[in-house]
């Protein structure tokens, strides 16, 4: 047990933080590899229409970043490893890195950067609208990451901040399943993990001020 302890407090501090990273870089290298073969007319994995689907896997991936991000806190809890929340951040900055990429694949390759063309799919696109909010929301998650802010706004302030994690995955979430065409899997199991992420939190939250609040006498 022991050597276990040893092994996973190693682990923690020199392995964690760069397998996470190499793991969150990952899916960048992959789509760069890819964009490459095709503007050298090689073999590649995005079919007929390469704009759309660099578009879409980076949006997805944003989203399932984000789901990452929020399963970290359940895990850490339900682990009792407290080192899980050493990487929490770093992967809440990968998901708005690839949401921001999400966005300019979307302006550059399907808008050609008018943002005439944006402004009106956002008023007539419900699934442009969500994506487009949820991105918004994310923007002063992004901007107040770092312990200056933390420690400029102060403890309470930030984290009333960074709950719009919440609304801003309700609204990631909305905006895959409107996107697609039809029924499909993918946007109803995220929406599964989201609600089985948000239950728990709201048990937690229920749990706790049970926990607080004074015991009546018998």
């Amino acid at each position: 047990m022991a050597q276990h302890s040893a092994a996973l407090r190693t682990f923690g501090k020199v392995w964690m933080k760069p397998l996470t990273l190499a793991a969150l870089v990952a899916p960048f290298v992959y789509i760069v590899v890819d964009t490459t073969l095709v503007i050298l007319g090689q073999p590649n994995n995005m079919g007929a229409n390469p704009a759309e689907y660099i578009h879409h896997f980076l949006g997805v991936t944003a989203l399932r970043i984000l789901l990452i991000t929020l399963a970290i806190t359940p895990l850490r809890d339900l682990t009792g490893w407290a080192p899980l929340a050493l990487i929490r951040r770093r992967i809440g900055l990968a998901a708005f890195f690839y949401a921001g990429l999400h966005i300019i694949a979307y302006l550059w390759l399907d808008l050609l950067w008018s943002f005439a063309a944006l402004w009106k799919d956002v008023l007539k696109r419900t699934y442009i609208t969500l994506g487009m909010a949820a991105f918004v929301l994310m923007l002063p998650l992004a901007v107040t990451s770092t312990n200056g802010m933390i420690r400029r706004l102060g403890r309470k302030v930030w984290e009333r901040i960074h709950w719009l994690i919440y609304p801003l995955a309700i609204l990631a979430v909305l905006h895959h399943f409107y996107m697609v065409k039809g029924i499909q899997p993918a946007p109803l199991v995220h929406g599964a993990i989201l609600a089985v992420l948000l239950a728990y939190r709201v048990w937690k939250w229920a749990a706790d001020k049970l926990a607080r609040s004074p015991q009546t006498a018998s």
